[in-house]
């Protein structure tokens, strides 16, 4: 029985043995095959390749069968289709940018050219029935009524801005600053050029913000109580701003008409390259869509002024030369590379940060319906500002200080003399005012059918934001639930019944002060969200927690604050 049992167990591991043994032949031959394949695929010689030590022959090592072997050997592109498909998308997405970029940029162009003629056309004839109004209210009586409605008393203020304005500009010499421009070396003027461009930039991001102060505290309701310093320091802070960027606008276009007066041209030369080095500080930064739209808002305001510029430049040279033709001829190649400079910079520079940040070409289509919602929302009966100041807002385009330069050269350049003359300008008013009605129109129409290709008309008709209230309570609640903390401390200290009681309320907190912090879909008016906002302080340790509810991150467009200048944001 026993001799059975051991004979059974050799049987057994001999039977192991022999399956071990085929599986390492099985193993050595397969390794042995893949080791020839991989010496065939590379014409590579392995000197101990097998057990035997077997020598390929040396003529397997032939110049020609690698060459051969170069030129044959193929590969397959669907084996990665995914990525190559994206390179594709991305190819696509660079050439419909310039397509989609100046759909953005001529819409934004009209609409600051809208914004631009409302100054000389339509304020003047509002001022004039305000007037009027004021004139004629001791004949008809108060009624218990405002002498001038909000928008009225704003269009008054503008109006006294721009008189006082311009006979201050009157006192500067046009003449005098072109020559001691032009006294200064290439070098000195593209610094003081440079300078002038991010000085303009500082001047609308706070001149907007002065003037929106002034018609507040113009307008605000009486019953309030009084927390600012009074009309009059804001009027005169206004008409300071407007007066300074006048100069400063002034400035700059005296230095562009130097450029292009100069023999050679190279500071002209020098002030486009300019425009590519702004490739350089914006295409390697990282763009989100709400800051693209940032971008895009300042690209369409740059561009409407530099043609403001260049209108000026051209009035200044026609004058000094008689309003001869044929030198308009020899300032027009000037003017085009001027604005083919500009385009090809703002194609280019949109391409590649639209590629590095993986943004469709679509976007732009958004940030069209976004400008013609501010457009739409601003004619409707429960507007809360003007169309005019949405754009200064929306794009940090300010037309009173542009507007007040433009009056001041045309009226130093040419000479209206004789009823023939009065006859031509009325002709001209008459012309200004026909195309300002003509261009609202299509602005309108066209806005229209971009909001409803949005589907933004359900936003239409939401009511006008309130949050200066909300805003006023949430930071009398934060206070409340800073002050709180130190108390529940105090009473903690007396009890544990005490220490119960407070612990129920403070986990009750979130719960009870939702309602505090603004969440409309509306923008907040005349303010900018600060950071502290967005939290809500804890109340246990008197810090900003973690575990409490925080304000859900903008994603729609339509929800960028419109009183802040977006075209003037640098982020």
């Amino acid at each position: 029985m026993a001799d059975s049992l051991s004979s059974g167990l050799g049987e057994e591991k001999e039977k192991e043995k022999e399956d071990g043994e085929r599986d390492r032949r099985h193993l050595k031959s397969d390794y042995n095959k893949e080791r020839d394949a991989l010496a065939d695929t590379l014409r590579f010689n392995d000197r101990n390749v097998g057990s035997n030590g077997k020598k390929r022959n040396l003529s397997d090592l032939s110049l020609f069968r690698f060459i051969t072997t170069e030129l044959t050997r193929g590969y397959f592109l669907e084996h990665n289709e995914a990525k190559y498909t994206e390179r594709r998308e991305r190819v696509y997405t660079c050439l419909r940018i310039p397509k989609e970029l100046e759909k953005l940029m001529t819409f934004g162009f009209f609409l600051c050219l809208d914004t631009f003629l409302y100054v000389f056309t339509l304020l003047p004839l509002r001022v004039i029935l305000a007037l009027l109004r004021l004139l004629t209210l001791p004949c008809c009586g108060l009624s218990g009524s405002r002498l001038l409605q909000p928008a009225q008393v704003c269009d008054v203020l503008k109006g006294f801005i721009m008189v006082l304005c311009y006979f201050m500009m009157s006192y500067v010499d046009y003449s005098m600053m072109y020559h001691l421009i032009r006294g200064q070396s290439v070098i000195k003027l593209y610094i003081i050029y440079n300078m002038l461009e991010v000085a303009d930039r500082l001047f609308s991001s706070f001149g907007q913000d002065i003037l929106d102060a002034l018609y507040w505290t113009a307008t605000e309701p009486k019953e309030k109580k009084r927390a600012h310093i009074g009309v009059i320091p804001h009027f005169l802070m206004a008409v300071l701003y407007v007066f300074l960027h006048a100069i400063l606008i002034m400035v700059q276009a005296t230095t562009l008409n130097v450029a292009f007066n100069s023999h050679n041209k190279s500071l002209l030369t020098i002030m486009m390259s300019n425009n590519f080095v702004e490739i350089k500080g914006s295409v390697f930064k990282k763009f989100e869509k709400n800051n693209l739209f940032q971008m895009s808002n300042s690209d369409i305001k740059e561009r409407f002024t530099n043609c403001i510029l260049l209108l000026i430049v051209c009035l200044r040279n026609m004058e000094q030369f008689s309003w001869n033709p044929d030198h308009l001829w020899v300032l027009f190649p000037d003017v085009m590379m001027v604005l083919a400079s500009e385009v090809a910079v703002d194609v280019v520079k949109h391409a590649f940060i639209t590629k590095f940040n993986d943004i469709s070409a679509d976007v732009y289509g958004e940030y069209k319906a976004s400008l013609a919602f501010d457009l739409v929302s601003s004619r409707q009966k429960n507007a809360y500002t003007d169309y005019s100041d949405s754009v200064s807002r929306r794009m940090g385009f300010i037309p009173l200080p542009l507007a007040l330069l433009l009056v001041r050269v045309v009226t130093s350049s040419v000479k209206i003399q004789g009823s023939l003359s009065f006859m031509c300008v009325l002709l001209f008013y008459l012309g200004m005012i026909t195309l300002k009605v003509l261009n609202s129109i299509v602005l309108l129409g066209t806005s229209c059918t971009f909001v409803k290709e949005a589907n933004m008309e359900e936003k239409l008709f939401d009511p006008p934001p309130s949050a200066v209230s909300s805003r006023v309570n949430s930071r009398a609640h934060r206070t409340k639930l800073v002050h709180t903390a130190p108390q529940k401390e105090a009473t903690a200290e007396k009890g544990t019944t005490l220490l119960a009681s407070d612990n129920v309320e403070a986990a009750n907190l979130p719960e009870s002060f939702p309602p505090t912090i603004p969440k409309s879909e509306s923008d907040t008016f005349l303010t900018t969200p600060d950071e502290d906002d967005d939290k809500i302080i804890n109340t246990n340790t008197g810090l900003e927690g973690d575990g409490l509810e925080h304000r859900q991150p903008k994603k729609d467009l339509l929800e960028i604050d419109r009183f802040t200048i977006c075209g003037n944001r640098i982020d």
